[in-house]
């Protein structure tokens, strides 16, 4: 830790990060210290610097106070020639491209590789590769917990997708978010030059996230990363950020309802689900059973501009039984799944994940009753409102309850 650093001093503080880079076997904490509105003769270390506008007289007044004679956004010469980067930038993206055309020369199938990753494209024949895995949890028709066809479709895409980056907040064993073939990162690993594709982000919700966020902007990377439902709330700021900067993130969110075992109240959501639905630019799904599990994956992975949250239990979820045609409708994000037996239906039904069991046997129960109801499967209503407005009302007629 570096401890009073003057937060006014450039010097100073270029000194603390020089030490601070120095120091290869732990990480430094730099503590500057600063005061708000500083140069302002008035102003300076009240509440008045913050919320509102100096003022054209305090202005002039700090501008002199600091020695500052230039008007207002003149740039003086010798200012703008130490930042103006754009001959030495130049120079670095020409040598840069002479390298990459090089490595391209030499290792034409691995720039290829390289550069499709880097524009974003997902690799050819992905879309079948999707279909193929979906069809096969088709076929095996399990009743599994959705953290569990999570980590089926996370090993299933991994197969056909060598740049899936994933990780947890130190709950990997509860999220179920690694697979057979992953690797974890490690500081003796970097060391020697042995990468990974596991990030254990260690108890911080908030820094997985944020991280999540600098790894999509860079680039060449599928990225995901996992916690409980409730722990959301830690990496709200940066699940926003991600939304608003259109990034294709998938957060891994487990343990979805009072359902989650010895943990109690504190971990058991309520108003987490709603609140994440309410992000603009958020796709939220959380999926039935195991086929909607990795239909909401295969859309998750191949999103270009929004990040998505798929919200998964920790109890088991019946498979239900769907025909060719409704399986292609859960990327709708919402269809119908089960209609009443010899009658129109009187009203409907609409649930999503743990409660769709929980509808199909309401329906049967009704039906008893003489009530004809139908169920409607709602995973991601993101999905469901892109879709044409006859669609929706083919899934939600009107005037029916």
């Amino acid at each position: 830790m570096i401890r009073d650093v003057n937060g006014h001093d450039p010097v100073a503080v270029e000194a603390a990060i020089a030490s601070a880079k120095g120091n290869t076997a732990q990480p430094t904490l730099i503590c500057c210290k600063t005061t708000i509105g500083f140069g302002s003769p008035n102003k300076a270390g009240t509440h008045d610097s913050h919320g509102a506008p100096l003022g054209a007289a305090e202005v002039a007044a700090t501008k002199a106070a600091l020695g500052w004679k230039h008007e207002a956004f003149s740039i003086p010469p010798e200012i703008y020639s130490a930042w103006n980067a754009r001959q030495s930038g130049a120079l670095l993206e020409t040598q840069w491209q002479q390298r990459l055309s090089a490595y391209a020369a030499e290792y034409p199938a691995l720039a290829q590789e390289f550069e499709r990753r880097m524009r974003g494209e997902l690799p050819q024949g992905f879309e079948a590769d999707c279909a193929s895995v979906l069809a096969d949890v088709v076929a095996k028709a399990e009743t599994i917990a959705s953290r569990k066809a999570s980590q089926n479709a996370i090993a299933g895409l991994a197969q056909h997708l060598p740049e899936m980056l994933g990780g947890s907040a130190d709950l990997t064993g509860s999220n179920l978010t690694h697979w057979p073939a992953c690797r974890s990162v490690t500081p003796d690993g970097l060391r020697a030059g042995k990468g990974g594709n596991y990030l254990h982000f260690g108890v911080r919700e908030f820094g997985m996230a944020a991280i999540m966020n600098g790894i999509v902007l860079h680039g060449g990377w599928r990225c995901f990363g996992g916690t409980f439902l409730m722990f959301s709330e830690y990496a709200r700021n940066a699940l926003r950020m991600s939304a608003l900067m259109k990034l294709p993130a998938v957060y891994v969110f487990t343990h979805d309802s009072i359902g989650l075992g010895e943990d109690g109240p504190t971990h058991q959501p309520v108003e987490q689900l709603a609140t994440l639905r309410m992000i603009p630019n958020m796709d939220v799904w959380r999926p039935a059973d195991a086929v909607e599990t990795q239909v909401a994956w295969n859309v998750a992975i191949q999103s270009k501009d929004h990040p998505s949250c798929l919200i998964l239990s920790r109890q088991n979820l019946a498979h239900q039984q769907r025909n060719a045609a409704q399986v292609g409708d859960i990327q709708r994000g919402g269809y119908v799944l089960s209609e009443p037996e010899g009658q129109p239906a009187q009203a409907v039904i609409v649930a999503t994940g743990s409660e769709i069991t929980l509808a199909m046997s309401a329906q049967r129960e009704l039906a008893a009753r003489g009530v004809a109801v139908r169920v409607v499967s709602l995973p991601s209503w993101f999905a469901f409102q892109k879709q044409d407005k006859a669609w929706q009302a083919q899934v939600l007629p009107a005037g029916l309850p």
